[in-house]
């Protein structure tokens, strides 16, 4: 049995330790991992004025990205690979609300500068590694 200043510093002691283990673990992700696995060297204006675009817009009031946002409508992390620069664009440019599948999107109309951009910043979050998420899906 342990005596309360015994008790004390068992506590303390173990909260330093742990606090220095997490202190160098998220150095560590963040000068050597993050960069490697985000390609920080592939960010252009353009991927950065369409992540803009993203967050002006309220993409994730519908969409995912990177497992964030809502679940209205489809995430969209991998959406370049899947769908391809084409799609995306009549999506974005439609002068009409996109409604695929009966998910009614709004009309943004954006011009084409605007949705080069967002092919670019989808384009560069599809590049990412994320240690294979999203899965790809069992279709057997």
């Amino acid at each position: 049995m342990l005596s309360k200043s015994q008790a004390r510093a068992f506590f303390f002691g173990g909260t330093i330790i742990t606090f220095v283990i997490f202190l160098g673990l998220s150095w560590d992700s963040l000068s050597n991992e993050v960069p490697k696995k985000t390609h920080v060297e592939n960010l252009t204006p353009q991927v950065v004025h369409g992540k803009h675009i993203w967050e002006k817009n309220n993409c994730m009031g519908c969409h995912t990205i990177l497992g964030e946002g809502a679940y209205y409508a489809p995430e969209l992390t991998k959406v370049y690979e899947r769908r391809g620069e084409g799609y995306i664009k009549a999506a974005l440019m439609s002068p009409v609300p996109w409604a695929p599948r009966g998910r009614k999107m709004v009309k943004y109309a954006l011009s084409e500068q605007d949705a080069n951009d967002v092919v670019a910043f989808f384009k560069w979050i599809g590049e990412t590694d994320l240690n294979g998420f999203p899965p790809k899906p069992d279709l057997k």
